[in-house]
């Protein structure tokens, strides 16, 4: 049995490094540091879930989330972000984002919420900017 594959998007190296620590015993991982580089990851090699920071030069999480959305079918997403705000994650999740990570993470806590992201129902596709068209 195939080990599921998680992109794992941050622009920090100290964080991709964290999680690879965490995850790369029981996960196929792919990296990115920006969004633009981890739509094209995706494209290249579709994931079976999506860890997404929030804050990113060049094109940031929730631009991301939402291009993501649009696929057929949509990826699982949980969120990082080192920015505590329940806007944003209210915002991630009416996007799509299943739940998200604070950084720094506590090991345990990220294998509880990927493995729960993996587990879990997979989220409904949005055309673009449908979230505006639903209000």
């Amino acid at each position: 049995m195939s080990r599921p594959t998680v992109l794992v998007c941050d622009d920090e190296e100290i964080v991709r490094s964290a999680v690879r620590l965490v995850l790369e015993r029981e996960y196929e991982l792919i990296f990115a540091k920006d969004g633009e580089e981890a739509l094209k990851q995706f494209e290249a090699q579709p994931a079976d879930l999506v860890l997404l920071d929030v804050k990113m030069p060049r094109l940031g999480g929730l631009d991301v989330l939402k291009t993501l959305m649009t696929r057929q079918p949509p990826p699982r997403v949980l969120m990082l972000t080192a920015y505590h705000s329940v806007e944003l994650a209210q915002r991630a999740t009416q996007l799509g984002a299943l739940n998200y990570v604070s950084k720094p993470f506590e090991r345990q806590d990220l294998l509880d919420a990927v493995a729960g992201a993996l587990t879990g129902p997979r989220p409904k596709s949005q055309e673009p900017d449908g979230d505006r068209a639903r209000q």
